[in-house]
């Protein structure tokens, strides 16, 4: 099956400008063409898409994304390199939710802190707005 850069950019949720940036700069290999000289995506080509977009997600820098992509062309002798890439930044994404998890277990606290003081105030009949932060 093959898709054209419109439906490439559709189905992967990049737009256009992305993928021909993302093919300018070699994260990923041109695409083959059709008769008439257009790009021709293939699900291979969209399934590394997927992966691009996964690890731009995780907030890793294009130019270690583009490391990446460059050794995947060196199959097997690359794979130690590849693995250490992506388990630095498995790393830092554990780091960042860990992080993310203590920002949400302070707005538990005070959310059921609000609720309580909700609880109180509306018990005695006066009201929310004159609670401070």
């Amino acid at each position: 099956m093959s898709y054209s850069i419109a439906e490439a950019a559709r189905r992967s949720g990049l737009s256009i400008d992305t993928l021909r940036y993302y093919e300018r700069i070699k994260l990923v290999e041109p695409p083959a063409r059709d008769a008439a000289g257009r790009r021709a995506y293939t699900d291979d080509d969209l399934g590394w898409l997927g992966f691009l977009t996964k690890l731009r997600l995780t907030g890793m820098p294009i130019k270690r994304m583009r490391e990446y992509a460059s050794l995947r062309h060196h199959g097997a002798a690359s794979a130690g390199r590849r693995k250490s890439i992506l388990v630095d930044q498995r790393t830092s994404v554990a780091e960042r939710i860990a992080e993310l998890q203590a920002c949400l277990d302070i707005l538990d606290y005070k959310i059921d802190h609000y609720d309580q003081v909700e609880r109180k105030v509306l018990g005695t009949g006066a009201t929310v707005e004159g609670i401070s932060a």
